[in-house]
């Protein structure tokens, strides 16, 4: 991690620092500074748009949800470096997890301008387009299933590609009932939730407005704590659509699909699966 860097950011001297591992392409770093803040540090040697991206993100699930908003302050980023405040991990909670299914509720429904976003995103280290659209069925498709699509069909036969083709094909039946933007997360695996304060805290997002299903399925996907609390919070807040848990498969492609692409085979067994579980769906 570059010090001086960090320092120039910041406005204060690194006094501690602690190495904390690797993530896709950045390394992590815990620091106290001269000033008294301990801080959470991303930081990369070649990555352009990637943290300004999530800095981006950050600030903008921030706005849509005012002072109650789940989302760490963005300290400092640019090109090389993000830098966060330091939260202190905790064992999650029954009370915790509720407040979030609230809390994730009311961020969702702070909505959004379109489908999509006027910034270019990432997800992991992929790029992840986030064209502006008015209606969620094909955008999801063409943005979010498709370029992954090709990304992960090296691991994939061809009937299975088929498959996912059909789902795209058939998308406008699978997608349920229509609704409006929702401010999302977009990347809100277990992993992206950080409990800290006796709270839930969104991290590492890939933020857009996109369906409010994806985030909860996002959820399930990996096995978050306290799920069945977190839905029935949600929902007292902002009930889901019908049929919403036969749609979580079409929600979870996307990102097992980005799985694939990016740890290989391991991941092709569980992708092929949810696009069999969507078509299933709608039958």
């Amino acid at each position: 991690m570059d010090r001086r860097r960090l320092e120039r950011l910041t406005g204060a001297a690194a006094e501690q620092v602690t190495a904390l591992g690797t993530g896709h392409a950045w390394s992590l770093w815990r620091v106290r500074l001269a000033d008294g803040r301990q801080v959470f540090v991303k930081a990369a040697d070649d990555r352009p748009g990637l943290f300004a991206a999530e800095a981006t993100g950050l600030r903008w699930l921030a706005e849509g949800a005012g002072h109650a908003a789940p989302v760490p302050e963005v300290i400092a980023v640019d090109d090389h470096m993000l830098v966060l405040p330091w939260l202190p991990a905790e064992p999650p909670s029954p009370q915790a997890a509720e407040r979030f299914g609230r809390e994730l509720a009311a961020l969702h429904a702070g909505g959004a301008d379109s489908f999509g976003a006027p910034w270019q995103g990432f997800i992991a280290r992929l790029p992840l387009d986030n064209t502006p659209a008015d209606r969620w069925p094909r955008w999801y498709a063409e943005r979010r299933i498709a370029p992954y699509l090709r990304l992960a069909a090296r691991h994939l036969d061809r009937a299975e590609v088929g498959l996912v083709e059909r789902v795209m094909a058939e998308i406008e039946t699978l997608a349920g009932p229509e609704e409006p933007p929702a401010r999302i997360h977009g990347d809100l695996w277990s992993g992206n939730v950080l409990w800290s304060g006796g709270r839930a805290w969104l991290i590492d997002p890939a933020a857009h407005g996109g369906h409010r299903e994806t985030d909860l399925a996002m959820l399930a996907l990996f096995g978050a704590p306290y799920l069945d609390r977190i839905l029935d919070a949600y929902r007292e807040v902002h009930p889901l659509a019908e049929g919403w848990r036969a749609r979580v498969p079409l929600h979870q492609l996307h990102p097992l699909l980005v799985h694939v692409a990016l740890f290989g085979p391991s991941y092709r067994g569980a992708a092929v699966e949810a696009a069999r579980a969507a078509l299933r769906a709608s039958r």
